[in-house]
């Protein structure tokens, strides 16, 4: 089986970019039976394969011609490919929500000229390991913090929300004190939800894709990382059921999962400041190194002969008892000189 996905190739999915964007024009030509169908089974084939086709890259590897090991997604065509990932991903949850619009015909280029971009850059020398360390860094503190303003902002939204909600139901909303209108509140709560989910998913896969590069591996036991991917879970979960999911009090539902989100985020947060969070794995798990002074023997141990091991390890603790049976010990014959 991995033998077979070895095989990927960028023509593999460009091509099924490629049809899916030939069946899309063909709408113009009036209605095919079975054309939606097509789209969505070429679109998972291309998606599949894209993805097949990164990890594949991820754990190729190599040295460079200066003994560099290069990084994981650590070439320009890499990014491209990533960004073109992203794009398609977009278009195809766009897509199965609004069947009957024609929003492949701005996405599917952008795919398209970002895999040909990386086709083009292909040549390129790869950054480093350490290279690629400070880029992925900083994509995942950028994204975390966009994610984390996206998750307080949608709180507060939310907050202003149930408070308008109140308001009108005692009709005092043509008060002195004002707030936006439900409509407004509830756009603004899903676009934060939206860009929370986007946000933190891109700033989780930086810090794996870090870890990699610098350490090897990732600290799963790490009480960050797993908050971090509960709040992830709990953000893809809540973007889902309010997209998919629309009862008769869709605002108000919505409302209340993006109130628990703060929750989740405050528990990532614990988890990240509560732990060596970016810390080597293997160096937490290793065991203090001893002290000087219990390293190091002391005099009176060092002047012990050898036949007495028992009494030698016990002298450290200086009792009466100890002192009084080192005097009474027979003296070495380089010591009685």
């Amino acid at each position: 089986m991995l033998a077979i996905l070895r095989e990927i190739s960028i023509a593999c999915f460009l091509s099924s970019y490629l049809v899916v964007l030939v069946l899309e024009l063909l709408r113009l030509a009036g209605r095919i039976p079975g054309r939606g169908l097509l789209v969505i089974v070429m679109m998972v084939m291309g998606l599949f394969t894209h993805v097949c086709y990164l990890l594949l890259q991820a754990t190729a590897g190599g040295i460079q011609g200066d003994g560099n090991e290069v990084g994981l997604w650590a070439t320009w065509s890499d990014w491209s490919l990533l960004v073109a990932l992203g794009l398609a991903v977009c278009f195809f949850v766009a897509y199965l929500r609004r069947p009957d619009t024609i929003v492949s015909f701005f996405f599917l280029p952008a795919v398209l000229a970002m895999i040909g971009f990386a086709i083009a850059v292909s040549d390129l020398a790869p950054f480093s390991r350490n290279e690629a360390v400070e880029v992925w860094r900083r994509v995942h503190a950028l994204a975390m913090m966009i994610g984390s303003g996206a998750v307080l902002t949608g709180f507060i939204a939310g907050v202003m929300y149930l408070v308008q909600c109140r308001r009108l139901k005692q009709k005092r909303a043509g008060s002195a004190f004002r707030l936006p209108t439900l409509e407004s509140l509830g756009r603004l709560n899903r676009r934060c939800l939206i860009i929370s989910t986007s946000a933190v998913g891109l700033g989780l896969l930086a810090g794996v894709v870090m870890n990699l590069n610098q350490w090897g591996q990732v600290g799963l036991a790490d009480r960050g990382v797993l908050f971090s991917l509960l709040l992830l879970l709990w953000l893809c979960g809540a973007t889902c059921m309010d997209y998919f999911y629309e009862p008769a009090s869709h605002g108000r539902k919505a409302v209340y999962l993006t109130l628990a989100s703060l929750g989740f985020l405050i528990l990532a947060m614990i988890g990240v400041l509560t732990t060596p969070h970016g810390q080597n794995p293997n160096e937490q798990s290793k065991p203090p190194a001893p002290s000087a002074t219990e390293a190091a023997p002391s005099a009176t141990e060092a002047a012990l002969p050898a036949h007495y091991p028992v009494l030698a390890t016990n002298l450290s603790g200086h009792s009466v008892i100890d002192s009084m049976l080192v005097n009474r010990l027979p003296k070495t014959k380089g010591a009685s000189e």
